[in-house]
């Protein structure tokens, strides 16, 4: 005996929610201010980057951004004296579905690898000037014993392995004692150097180093069983196309494992210890990863001293 045909069950919507779409929907009716929210799906941008990108005077863009704001339909964070825009995650991912399949105008992209130059030669310069400094103050933060132990602990066996960004080296150890080959990548000269007297030191023998960004890494798709990065992506101007390219060098199975502080509004860092982001929300880093085809795996948190937490994420590929 055939059922008879069910119609699925649709919450009733209020004259809020109606409202609030409606006033959505008008704020994301205009060219400019789509095309604003089109560039904001995978990164955050200042008011001033905004502005370099869209060749807007200031005032302009601030009353696009603030009408986008008033709907919801972008959120703002402070740092120190600047504030980052970044497209609203609340629910909205059907609404920009078909805006998301457009590419932006030439003249946009081209102002998107402006910013992200200057945001990267920003970070090229401190670690090219690094020194002890930078380790005393980076101590203050999260010294190396207080995550590495904890990272180490989701490694999963494997036989290659990937770190971004090695730092000082330590972590290379944990990897070199697990996995057959260990390929070290960062883009600073002076920090792969570092990397490679730790490695010496420790006669550490299955390590490739290469110097480069994770263009790299996804150059050689399907390579790494496990993909680390520790204290990388604050100091990167394009967190999202990290999560992009490692993803490529992934193979089926893999796992991500990300060290992150969370967001803070300590502005010092920037100038101590050349951070570009004041951290990230836990929400901002799953939503890079899901944007890059990763699955959300294992979490910890924890409370360091002076005020900051940190966050291990641990990222699979399907």
């Amino acid at each position: 005996m055939l059922e008879p045909t069910q119609t699925p069950h649709r919450s009733e919507a209020s004259g809020g929610d109606i409202a609030q779409l409606a006033a959505r929907l008008k704020a994301a009716g205009d060219p400019l201010r789509l095309e604003i929210l089109r560039l904001l799906s995978q990164d955050s941008y200042s008011v001033l980057e905004l502005c370099r990108i869209f060749d807007l005077r200031q005032p302009a863009l601030s009353h696009h951004l603030k009408v986008l704001a008033q709907a919801d339909l972008v959120t703002k964070r402070r740092e120190g004296n600047n504030l980052f825009y970044r497209r609203s995650g609340d629910g909205l991912q059907p609404l920009f579905a078909d805006l998301d399949k457009l590419s932006l105008r030439a003249e946009l992209a081209d102002g998107v690898e402006r910013v992200a130059r200057e945001r990267a030669e920003a970070s090229r310069r401190f670690f090219a000037d690094y020194g002890n400094r930078f380790r005393e103050q980076q101590e203050l933060i999260a010294g190396y014993e207080v995550y590495g132990p904890q990272v180490a602990q989701l490694l999963k066996p494997g036989g290659t392995a990937l770190e971004v960004g090695p730092g000082e080296g330590e972590f290379l150890e944990e990897l070199a004692g697990r996995f057959e080959r260990v390929t070290a990548l960062d883009l600073s000269p002076t920090m792969m150097e570092r990397a490679q007297q730790f490695a010496a030191k420790r006669g550490l023998g299955n390590i490739e180093f290469i110097c480069g960004d994770t263009r790299e890494a996804a150059a050689r798709p399907h390579s790494a069983d496990t993909i680390v990065a520790n204290m990388v992506l604050h100091h990167t101007p394009e967190p999202a196309q990290i999560f992009q390219d490692l993803q490529v060098a992934l193979k089926p199975g893999g796992q991500l494992l990300v060290a992150e502080l969370q967001e803070h509004r300590q502005d010092w860092a920037r100038e101590a210890c050349g951070d570009l982001w004041l951290g990230f929300a836990p929400e901002q880093l799953q939503a890079w990863a899901e944007s890059a085809g990763l699955q959300k795996g294992r979490s910890v948190y924890s409370a360091l001293r002076n005020g900051f937490q940190i966050q291990i994420r641990e990222f699979i590929k399907p």
